[in-house]
């Protein structure tokens, strides 16, 4: 990744918004999430009874938005936000224990969450970022394979 700032909101923020959609109708939520080492794959957990899991059991596009404001009016020109998009998907076994692991290393706080067994880690496989700096300048930026 060659983008700073991207790789700053995606090290320093803890949480981002999860956009889903059922037949047209949006639906967010707030997330708690790691990215990969090489920011490829953003990582969240679900329970898997709940509308964002059905929605991306239906269709698994989805994107991720986390920014670094600070709700003061010099966002406006400081704040970075990031948008990932790419597809979800439910991760299980060595997958599941090594993502597992990254997850738990940022949110330790989500241990007995992620042991629950109706809960679900997902992967979103990133296929392209936008990163929106200065309120108005927008960079894209894909992961390198």
């Amino acid at each position: 990744m060659k983008n700073e700032a991207l790789k700053k909101v995606l090290t320093e923020q803890r949480f981002a918004v999860l956009a889903t959609h059922n037949e047209g109708q949006p639906h967010g939520s707030l997330v708690a999430f790691a990215a990969s080492g090489n920011f490829r794959n953003l990582y969240f957990a679900t329970i898997r009874e709940t509308r964002k899991y059905e929605n991306m059991a239906r269709d698994p596009r989805v994107a991720l938005v986390a920014d670094d404001r600070m709700n003061r009016e010099s966002d406006l020109t400081r704040a970075v936000a990031v948008t990932a998009v790419g597809e979800a998907r439910e991760i299980t076994g060595k997958e599941r224990t090594e993502a597992a692991a990254a997850f738990l290393s940022r949110h330790g706080g989500l241990t007995d969450f992620l042991e629950n067994p109706r809960c679900a880690l997902m992967k979103v496989s990133v296929a392209k970022y936008f990163v929106v700096s200065e309120f108005g300048n927008v960079a894209e930026e894909v992961p390198v394979p």
